[in-house]
């Protein structure tokens, strides 16, 4: 599977903020269905207490049709969201996004009623910094 466009950047900006990769892919197999999920990473959080752990599917929104790639955004997280809550319930999704396309496309009102409904969870990254600018959980 191709990486996206900014992998190595939200790679990079997850190490910056904590966090160690643990899985690049992360591969699930679940109800008879293989999936790549772009990055596997967790944080300890104290010695004694276990870690958070996350996977993270990346998407840089570079095609012509912001809807489109919206759309193909949703129906991955939602797949692996699915997938995740039945092999590995202790690890949370994210959807990350860079910063641009956050504040010029993820502000629109159907967006957001779309993200809300469907609770899905953003990290927002910034390109040039490569650095985790949001967390929305």
């Amino acid at each position: 599977m191709a990486r996206d466009l900014f992998h190595g950047v939200v790679r990079l900006a997850l190490e910056k903020d904590g966090w160690t990769i643990t899985d690049d892919p992360l591969y699930i197999s679940s109800g008879g269905v293989d999936v790549e999920i772009d990055l596997g990473a967790e944080r300890l959080i104290a010695a004694e207490k276990p870690g958070e752990k996350i996977a993270v599917e990346i998407k840089s929104f570079v095609s012509t049709s912001k809807i489109s790639d919206f759309h193909t955004a949703l129906g991955q997280f939602i797949n692996y969201r699915t997938a995740l809550r039945s092999e590995d319930p202790t690890r949370v999704l994210y959807l990350a996004v860079p910063l641009a396309i956050y504040n010029d496309f993820f502000y629109l009102r159907l967006i957001q009623t779309v993200v809300s409904e469907n609770q899905l969870k953003i990290i927002v990254y910034n390109i040039e910094n490569e650095e985790i600018v949001q967390w929305l959980k």
